[in-house]
Parts: structure tokens; sequence; C-alpha cells
């Protein structure tokens, strides 16, 4: 997807430019994109699908299976027959009368075995494989795009507090010279104590809001740090403390990264289903075989020389074309072909959650977006009208016509306002990122705030 691309291009250029140079948004996610550990899991997880892949193509290849042992063991034989079991060993050879005469015995030999045609299993095999390795890559690009999401919302935070300190520490600036000024006419006796006490009420106010602003700051780096991975430094906003653009183009719900990753978990179980189908047939197996047996025990009951049966002195071969078909596997299979129809149900539903819930999020950032931008064109009208007050409260104030506790006043709402003209473009650039996520691109938003 164009994020993804986009990113990628960032990773590149953030690791052409010096570390020195102040962090701007776009090097944010690049650096994100390049450490943040979810993404190397999910990178991980994707390369575990390739091999998977390749894993299930080895089915097409013959198998060579060899063994080899040696054995000290009695070589009495019984006449009749046992059913397959894992316990006792078999035993060859005419019957013998019973002793507890125990002779060498030997063997080797290797087995080669080809299955010419399956009815599709193994191609069905492989490309659930293949589903799997599409809803991984599918997955990496959803954690790419979701940390890149939280990067720019985490910049966008740092962003606001540290406007909001600008404002803060102008606002008390103001409170100390007001506190400097009344002190002076209270010294000359021309205004009471307590406008200098009320002054200094509002200097502690300032002093209190600027170190909360300088907490915000400090909290909003190390949530930034941790998903850069390196101490930000100095920010370079570029343009996203200025009016925002128009309200960009949506795109449809399928292509978000969330939508993209469902679909790749739907058809990953279709494929399971497509196996389950094939799994029903008879297995067919050419074979060839070369094998020796030592032994020192003879068909009239005794036994040879000290040495004899320490090796094979007898070989075989054998060429076969065999089947193997297990008819009441179908009762195992059609249960398991209904669990993967639920399955597909569940996934399909849950498809449909997701697109309704990224139907919302779209919504809802688009009436932020509004909301935002309304605000927005009235705070200079607003930030205006407190100055002007601000400055008319201190004229009033130097005349003798208004009181310390009016200028405070005046001078609270001016440090009010321009805090919300400093986060007034940027509440309306954090709305473009929630349209931005909810649309599953951030190119062009990033475009945007350069």
């Amino acid at each position: 997807m164009r994020s993804v691309l986009v990113a990628a291009l960032l990773v590149r250029l953030a690791g052409a430019q010096p570390s020195g140079d102040s962090l701007t948004l776009a090097r944010a996610v690049a650096a994100a994109s390049e450490h943040y550990p979810s993404i190397r899991v999910s990178e991980e997880q994707l390369a575990a699908a390739r091999g998977a892949i390749d894993l299930a193509r080895t089915a097409y290849l013959p198998r060579l299976d060899t063994h080899a042992q040696l054995n000290r063991a009695t070589h009495n034989n019984v006449f009749g027959v046992l059913l397959p079991q894992p316990v006792i060993p078999p035993i060859s050879g005419p019957v013998t009368p019973a002793s507890l005469n125990n002779v060498w015995g030997s063997g080797a030999g290797a087995l080669v075995s080809w299955e010419p045609f399956d009815f599709g299993l193994r191609r069905a095999n492989v490309a659930i494989g293949q589903a799997s390795e599409r809803r991984a890559r599918a997955g990496v690009k959803l954690t790419q795009f979701e940390v890149a999401v939280l990067t720019a919302e985490a910049y966008l935070t740092l962003t606001a507090a540290t406007a909001m300190v600008r404002a803060a520490e102008a606002g008390l600036e103001r409170t100390r010279v007001l506190e400097r000024t009344t002190g002076a006419v209270v010294n000359a006796g021309l205004r009471p104590g307590v406008d200098l006490s009320r002054t200094q009420a509002e200097r502690a106010l300032a002093e209190t809001q600027l170190a909360q602003a300088r907490q915000a700051v400090a909290i909003a780096r190390v949530s930034l740090a941790q998903m850069v991975g390196v101490e930000p430094g100095t920010l370079s906003p570029g343009r996203l403390l200025e009016t925002p653009p128009e309200l960009p183009t949506e795109a449809g719900a399928t292509q978000h990264p969330r939508a993209q990753e469902q679909l790749a978990a739907m058809d990953e179980v279709k494929s399971r289903e497509a196996a389950l189908n094939r799994a029903w047939f008879p297995k067919f197996q050419l074979q060839g075989a070369a094998f020796g047996r030592g032994t020192g025990a003879r068909t009239d009951g005794t036994s040879g020389e000290a040495y004899s049966g320490l090796g094979p002195d007898t070989g075989n071969w054998a060429l076969g074309f065999s089947v193997n078909f297990a008819l009441f596997d179908f009762a195992a299979l059609r249960v398991r072909r209904q669990v993967e129809a639920h399955n597909e149900k569940a996934e399909s539903a849950r498809l449909e959650q997701i697109t309704r819930e990224l139907e919302s999020d779209r919504n809802r950032a688009a009436a932020q977006y509004r909301g935002a931008s309304e605000i927005a064109r009235n705070t200079p009208v607003l930030l205006a009208a407190a100055r002007d007050n601000e400055r008319q409260a201190n004229a009033r104030y130097q005349a003798g016509l208004a009181t310390a506790i009016e200028v405070a006043d005046a001078q609270r709402l001016l440090t009010q306002a321009e805090i919300d003209a400093a986060l007034a473009n940027l509440t309306v650039w954090r709305a473009l990122l929630a349209m931005a996520s909810a649309a599953g691109d951030l190119g062009p938003f990033l475009d945007r705030s350069k």
C-alpha cells in the first residue's frame, strides 16, 4: 500500500540525514517504522510463514529412509501370527526348538518412496502456506501502519505541549511585570496591600500552570522517544502550526490495513477448506528398497560361529507400487470441514465488524475535523479581543480606574486565549490524523504536514 511505500522511503531519507538535525514528523514516523520492536516481530512471523511454504513444497520430493542395526538375541521361532503392534519385535524363519542360545543379528537397508500423484492435496497444502504468508505480510503492513499512527499522535502531543509551555511562559512573564508594577505603587502608598497579594497569587498560579505544561512536555517526550527509539531532541513541526489544508479524499474501508489483514485471514481459512476437500483420496506410492540381513542362527536350530551375524551377508532388493486408503477417515474429515466452515463464517463476521468500525471511525473523525476547523476560525478573533482587553485593563490600572483584580483576570484570559490559539490548528491536524488513520493511508497526511 502507499503508506508502506511512503514509510520505506522515509526510512531511507532519515538514514541519509545527520542525527543532529531537528526531528520532523516524517522523520519520526520513519524512525519508528525502522526501529519499533513490534514491526520486527511481524517481519519475523512473515519469514516463518515463507518457510512454511518451502516446507509444504518438500512434499513433492521423494522420501529416502535408511536403517541399520546390530543386536544379540535368542533365535527361537514359533508358528502363528500377531496383529500389528509396536511392542513385540518381529522375527522371521522356520519354527525351531526352544533354547536359550543367542546369536548376533544385523541388518541395513534403504527405502525410497515417491507419491506420483495426490489429486491436488500437495498443491492445496502449498496454497495454505501461501495464504498464511499473505496474512503475515498483511500483518506486517498493519503493524507498520499502527506504529506510524501512534508515532504521529505522540509527535502532535509533544508539539501541542511545547506550544502550551510557550504560552504559559508568556503568561508568567506578564504576571511578573504586573507584580513588580503593583509592588511599586503599593510601596508608594498609592494602592492597598491587597493588590500586591493578589498579583503574587496570580504569579504563583502562572508558575504552577507552567510547571504543569513542562510536565506534559516531559511525558510527551518520553512517549515519542519510545516510538522512535532515541531522544527526540528539538522538533521541527513544519506546517503543523499553520492553518491545515482542506478535508482530504477518503479511501474505501476494504483498503484499510485492518480490512486487508482480515481478508487474508479469510483466504487462509478457505485454503484449509480446499485442502480438506482433497484429503479423502487413496495414497499411491512408488517404492524401491535395497537391504541386507545377517544372522548367526541356522535353520536346524543351532548357532553359527561366535562372530556369525555381525554383518549383513544376504542382500535383497524390491520395487513396488502400493496404495493406502483410510476409508473411515471421511467421518473425521467431514467434521473438520464443518469446523473450517464455521471458522470462515466467523472471519466473515469479523470483517463486517471491522468495516463498520472503520466507517464509524471515519464519521467521527470527519465530525471532529468540522468542529475543530470551526473553532480554529474563531480563535484569532478571541485572541485579538483578549489582547485588547489586557491592554485596556493595564491602561485603566495605570490611570487608577481599575483594580489589580481586573488586570489579573484580563491577563489570565489572554493566557488562555493564547493557549487555545496555539492548540487550535494542532487540534485540526489531530482530526486530520484521525481521518487518515480511519482511511488506512498516512501518505497524504504526511505530505500535507511538510
